[in-house]
């Protein structure tokens, strides 16, 4: 009988160490998965940190610069010289849903809708820029509208350069907007362009006289914050067809 409890005993001892070894096996596979796990979730927050990390830092040193500190010089944004036209007489408005088409890419002047675009909006993108002959109208009001085409569009440092100068003339006040140019809108932007500076100007002490309006163009290779801010600066907004309105 002692012979027969002492078997017993030894069974129980090993099938007790079975247990704690198979236990032991568990505990250290779950230590493993969840050390990977870890390893993983840091990998993905690291991935998405460092990036949001960096595009905080360059908001902050944007948000340090004047506007004409930020983006390329004129000549290495290979920008030309300011193009100035006489309109075509035509300040007409024209309801929706009738079609307007226009000759310049982008347009500076021309028939319109009846409204304008959201003077609370001073950036938009291809996902929700509203239609051109909307700009136009605040084309008419005196603002500068700076068109960026496809390419441009591509180029996430340029975007940010762009939205940071929207960003800086809306605080001020200054009536400046930024908006695509794409392909289904017109023809194309001289090669080697991709941004285009508009404004629509008038005599200050005769404003609205067509014969002294004018059509103005400035097209650059890349944004230039100098170009801009002259650009901006050349005129007041009473050399506008409509000044003091919006």
């Amino acid at each position: 009988m002692a012979k027969k409890n002492a078997k017993n005993s030894e069974r129980r001892a090993m099938v007790e160490k079975l247990r704690q070894d198979q236990a032991r096996k568990e505990r250290n596979r779950s230590l493993l998965i969840l050390g990977l796990c870890i390893v993983v979730v840091a990998g993905l927050l690291a991935a998405a940190l460092v990036p949001y990390l960096k595009d905080r830092s360059k908001e902050q040193e944007l948000a340090g610069k004047s506007v004409a500190k930020i983006g390329a010089t004129q000549a290495a944004a290979q920008c030309t010289d300011i193009e100035t036209r006489k309109t075509d007489h035509s300040q007409k408005h024209i309801p929706e849903p009738q079609q307007i088409t226009y000759t310049d890419a982008p347009p500076s002047f021309g028939s319109h809708r009846p409204q304008s675009a959201s003077f609370e909006r001073n950036f938009y993108t291809a996902a929700d820029r509203p239609e051109v002959p909307l700009l136009v109208h605040n084309l008419e009001h005196g603002y500068v509208v700076a068109w960026y085409d496809d390419t441009l569009a591509e180029q996430k440092d340029q975007l940010d350069q762009l939205k940071a100068i929207a960003d800086k003339y809306k605080s001020a006040g200054t009536r400046f907007i930024v908006a695509p140019w794409t392909g289904d809108d017109g023809k194309a932007f001289p090669e080697g362009k991709h941004l285009a500076l508009t404004r629509w100007s008038a005599d200050a002490k005769d404003p609205g006289n067509q014969d002294k309006q004018r059509g103005n163009w400035q097209y650059c290779g890349q944004t230039s914050g100098a170009v801009i801010s002259d650009f901006v600066g050349h005129w007041t907004n009473a050399q506008s067809p409509e000044p003091g309105i919006m």
